[in-house]
């Protein structure tokens, strides 16, 4: 049945031969790895308002400056990584690029931080959808639907995460649709609102600022980098696009580099149209609506255009998180690959995708959502912190990359890296300053630990792959005795071939072993045993205190004693039900048995398996 139900929700397996129909043309790849970055565009405005309302109305209209800034330092970093496209084909992004240039720890780093926003990523981008679910639903009178924040949040987190376990190709045409209406809806918003605001003589509206906060803290330096910190949330997903240079169609470095200019322009012209539009229209962050609400309503009213936008951006906003799903499953596969991760994050599943990563990834975001009960504003703060640490060290190492390689043009490449990295530097800094009270701190102590944990993987992989080499080893020392040991909870068919396969074994040293846990079943088992025993000795153990697990394990441990150049099986007779529903029936104490066992040395655990007819 479980099988049934996976193949209904994934899909049918694909051949290995089949990876490479899976590639992504450069309108379908724009939807996969663009979403985040794209859909940040309905919060990253928002964002710097947040923080400039503190400082009252008059500080508002810093919006348009602040986000112009943040436009600049997009297309400095966007153009950073079109060199790191070229450079590295073959993906990785950050991770590849700091490790082969800066060393393994910056690498490291560089890698953890990426996991740790790919997490966020999922988390704020549906927890923003769903605000924008429930600030539709408060327009139209169903306040109510704010209580289900988490319920929705967590299903809109199990539906993406089935998605794309049924393959890159199939959830990147899934996602596209909403994606291009999302961008279509936002150009034409973004036009129809300036030509109103023109047609009016550009006249400002006066923000609806509660009182009580209209003057909370004073327009200085320090808040006006926090603002500026807080719009920054806008380029977090710039970076996918390199590290999933391999999925797309050949020539890959070319078909992705287009890709990332496409995003380049539509995200910046969108984020500053927005931030334009929310000057004009004097939107503020509200509890029960977002900003792009605010201005659609007011340009289009609460009618179907308005619908049609807010849909966009929940969807855009929900699906954001492909982005992160689509690189995250691919990083830790490389980690993987590296021995800094297990092994399984590196296995591709029945759909050609990296279905651990996949299903990681939803784990690790859903208890985000229920710990912060789905409020994206209260995960920002930890949000780009990630994301600009990997920038940082990225385009550093494109400089030292540079540097060694001396390509043609490789002057100006490293000009272009150089300020790349020293921007995202400083605006890492900034964030940092400003956010670190706020929860900036957790992001920053959870990087230096995954490292840890990193180069402990490693270590034990290591560790694993001496003990198992062949070189240094001396002569194999002979078996020379064979004892097989059957562990018995009754007489029926299913212990018979269990003794036969004992005796094949071990024909002059097998023994049954009997816990008495029952006095008159003990005497049963004694009855039966005289007839159905094979002449196979049976050794009863006692167990005063109704020990299944403990009498067994010190009697291995007296056999295993007696001999150092015996081989000791434990022979565990199971009867198999036909149907799964059935195995709940019954006791499993020959898993418990074998967990128990499992890490004794010198121990053979051996299952024989009785079918039972329907």
């Amino acid at each position: 049945m479980m099988a049934e139900v996976k193949r209904f929700l994934v899909g049918q397996p694909l051949e290995t031969a089949a990876q490479h129909h899976q590639r992504l043309s450069k309108r379908i790849a724009l939807a996969v790895f663009s979403s985040d970055a794209l859909s940040s565009v309905a919060y990253a405005s928002e964002a710097i308002l947040f923080v400039l309302v503190l400082a009252g109305p008059a500080a508002l209209s810093l919006v348009v400056p602040l986000s112009l800034a943040i436009v600049l330092l997009l297309l400095i970093v966007g153009f950073s990584y079109r060199q790191t496209i070229h450079a590295y084909p073959n993906g990785g992004g950050a991770y590849i690029v700091a490790h082969e240039n800066l060393g393994v720890i910056p690498g490291l780093i560089a890698a953890a931080s990426l996991l740790i926003d790919y997490v966020l990523t999922v988390a704020v981008s549906i927890s923003s959808g769903v605000f924008a679910i429930t600030s539709l639903a408060s327009a139209w009178g169903y306040p109510a639907l704010g209580d289900y924040r988490v319920e929705i949040a967590l299903a809109c987190i199990a539906l993406i995460t089935i998605i794309n376990l049924r393959g890159v190709k199939e959830s990147g045409t899934i996602f596209s649709v909403p994606t291009y209406i999302f961008i279509a809806s936002m150009i034409g918003l973004i036009g129809v609102g300036l030509f109103r605001t023109a047609s009016g003589g550009w006249v400002t509206a006066t923000p609806m600022v509660e009182t009580a906060a209209q003057a909370a803290e004073p327009l200085g330096v320090f808040l006006l980098l926090r603002a500026f910190a807080a719009g920054c949330t806008a380029l977090t997903g710039v970076e996918a696009i390199s590290n999933g240079v391999p999925a797309f169609n050949r020539p890959e470095p070319k078909n992705a580099s287009t890709t990332l200019l496409w995003m380049i322009v539509t995200l910046g012209t969108m984020f500053l149209g927005i931030s334009v539009l929310a000057h004009f229209y004097g939107a503020v962050p509200r509890e029960d609506q977002s900003v792009i609400s605010q201005i659609a309503s007011q340009i289009f009213g609460i009618g179907p255009v308005y619908f049609i936008i807010q849909v966009a951006t929940a969807l855009i906003l929900v699906l954001a998180a492909n982005t992160s799903y689509a690189d995250f499953p691919r990083l830790a596969s490389l980690l993987s690959r590296d021995r800094f991760l297990p092994r399984q994050f590196a296995s591709r599943g029945d759909r050609l995708v990296f279905s651990n990563g996949i299903l990681a990834l939803g784990v690790f975001a859903a208890l985000l959502v229920i710990i912060f009960n789905a409020r994206e504003q209260a995960m920002l703060p930890l949000y780009a912190i990630g994301v600009f640490i990997s920038f940082t060290l990225s385009q550093f190492g494109m400089v030292l990359h540079w540097r060694r390689t001396r390509e043609p043009g490789w002057q100006t490449s490293v000009l272009i890296n150089g300020l790349g990295a020293v921007l995202t530097a400083i605006v890492l800094a900034v964030i940092v300053m400003t956010k670190f009270s706020q929860g900036a701190w957790a992001v920053l102590l959870l990087t230096p630990i995954l490292v840890l944990i990193f180069r402990a993987i490693y270590a034990h992989y290591g560790d694993v792959a001496r003990q198992l080499s062949l070189e240094k080893m001396g002569s194999v020392q002979a078996v020379r005795r064979h004892t097989a040991l059957v562990l018995v909870s009754g007489v029926h068919r299913g212990v018979i071939p269990a003794l036969e396969f004992a005796r094949s074994l071990a024909p002059d040293n097998t023994t049954a072993l009997f816990v008495d846990l029952d006095a008159e079943q003990t005497n049963t088992i004694k009855t039966k045993w005289e007839h159905w025993g094979s002449g196979i000795p049976l050794k009863i153990l006692e167990s005063p205190y109704r020990s299944l697990v403990r009498p067994i394990l010190r009697y291995i441990d007296q056999v295993d004693a007696e001999y150092d150049d015996d081989v000791l099986s434990v022979i565990l007779p199971e009867f198999i039900p036909s149907k799964w529903w059935q195995h709940l029936l019954h006791n499993q104490t020959a898993l418990a048995i074998k967990a128990a066992l499992h890490f004794r040395k010198n121990i053979v655990v051996i299952s024989v398996p009785y079918h039972l007819e329907r």
